[in-house]
């Protein structure tokens, strides 16, 4: 892979970009600068030459190039006592929600992340929080953001279903020299903790990693599809929320002139060749947030909801940190515990995961056949995980995959900015 990816637009070319934003820091906005495509991505346009150092950086840290799960760092602060093997490694798995009504009824699911995110900074552990919510301005795109109290996590609550360029912000939040938690897409989370091997700030300062399951990343052209439905421009939002205000909650949409739509969230994904997925969701060995200190996880018997209910999250605390946090937070009336879970409950809760994770090594392994530059995957267990899964369907894993190359399905056109802007 190293021989071909030589420079930013062959990670986007070949549909490996996530669009996390850790080039842009790392190389500094008057070098690369990110866009929004026509496809609805947000992805990185280089308009200097980066530093040969940066680069070297990119290249180590990229979750387009290398997706890596138990790192040194991570083993020296506390790695796991134990280790599924679909799952990776943990602490304490369990189910709750928040305890606050509110943030449990606002937030997706039963709002956890947003009630840990909440609890670091009124416990005094971290000075603010880096994570995304949907931008004041655009209300159907997403910015990233750092908030210093509790009312500012509660404000980015909810999910997004679009792009988003969290550790685009990473490297202005470690120069200010303060304690803070992250949280984002297990590959954004992925990516802090490899480049906590470059950076030593990283461990210094980031003092908790959340991260979601994550069931993919759409592409901007999902709101914008939507949208059209309703003959709705993006220019006339007053709202866009994709979930939240009940679990799962209904998608809405408001408009300055007071008109409103909902979508349930059945209606919103039951069509899955409609769910714009990124190329590198299809591939991706981590969806499970291997690399995070807590994953947090819709809890739906099945995979998927039956109706609406007050919302739970299932949550796997994978380092010392992790399981702290979630005793912490326990104790100190932050979420509620119903009760602890196995790894088995996650697989009847998340079995789309399961499969994915079976199925991730032979995929990588018919686009190696086709030629095509695949990410490092390290200590993520992807091929002990494929043999599970019969031989027969492992070829037809691979024979996919090598398909989906040769027709041009894994690969991006060159960044270009849409007429809109990002």
């Amino acid at each position: 892979m190293g021989r071909r990816i030589e420079r930013l637009s062959d990670i986007v070319e070949n549909g490996l970009c996530v669009g996390c934003g850790l080039c842009q820091a790392l190389a500094g906005e008057d070098r690369v600068e990110f866009v929004m495509t026509p496809e609805g991505r947000e992805r990185p346009v280089e308009r200097k030459p980066i530093a040969p150092q940066a680069w070297r950086r990119i290249v180590r840290t990229c979750p387009g190039v290398r997706v890596a799960g138990a790192v040194p760092e991570a083993e020296a602060a506390g790695r796991a006592a134990q280790t599924d093997r679909i799952w990776g490694p943990y602490t304490r798995v369990c189910l709750g929600f928040a305890a606050d009504p509110e943030v449990r009824f606002r937030a997706a699911s039963g709002g956890v992340l947003t009630a840990l995110a909440a609890h670091l900074i009124d416990a005094g552990k971290v000075a603010f929080v880096l994570h995304v919510r949907a931008s004041a301005r655009r209300p159907a795109r997403t910015e990233t953001v750092l908030s210093r109290d509790a009312a500012g996590v509660m404000g980015a609550a909810g999910s997004r279903y679009g792009p988003a360029t969290p550790l685009a912000e990473v490297m202005r939040a470690l120069r200010r020299g303060e304690p803070f938690a992250f949280v984002g897409k297990p590959c954004d989370v992925g990516a802090l903790r490899l480049l906590a091997a470059e950076d030593r700030r990283v461990a210094r300062h980031c003092k908790a990693m959340l991260a979601l399951v994550c069931g993919g990343a759409s592409e901007f052209r999902k709101t914008r599809d939507l949208l059209a439905g309703w003959e709705v421009g993006e220019d006339e939002l007053s709202l866009l929320r994709y979930r939240g205000y009940g679990n799962p909650g209904r998608l809405r949409v408001e408009t300055r002139d007071g008109r409103a739509f909902e979508k349930t969230y059945l209606d919103m994904w039951e069509d899955e060749s409609q769910w714009c997925l990124q190329n590198r969701c299809k591939i991706c060995p981590d969806a499970i947030g291997e690399a995070a200190d807590v994953a947090a996880a819709d809890y739906w018997p099945g995979g998927s909801p039956s109706g609406e209910d007050a919302g739970f999250n299932s949550m796997i605390a994978r380092t010392a940190a992790g399981r702290a946090l979630l005793d912490e937070a326990q104790a100190g009336g932050a979420i509620t515990i119903v009760r602890e879970l196995t790894m088995r409950d996650m697989d009847a809760t998340q079995p789309h995961q399961v499969r994915k994770k079976e199925a991730v090594w032979a995929r990588l392994a018919g686009m190696r056949a086709a030629g095509h530059p695949v990410p490092e995957v390290e200590n993520l267990r992807v091929k002990e995980i494929a043999r599970r899964r019969p031989l027969a369907a492992l070829l037809a894993e691979a024979r996919g995959a090598r398909a989906r190359v040769r027709r041009g399905r894994m690969s991006e056109p060159p960044a270009a900015e849409t007429a809109h802007g990002s």
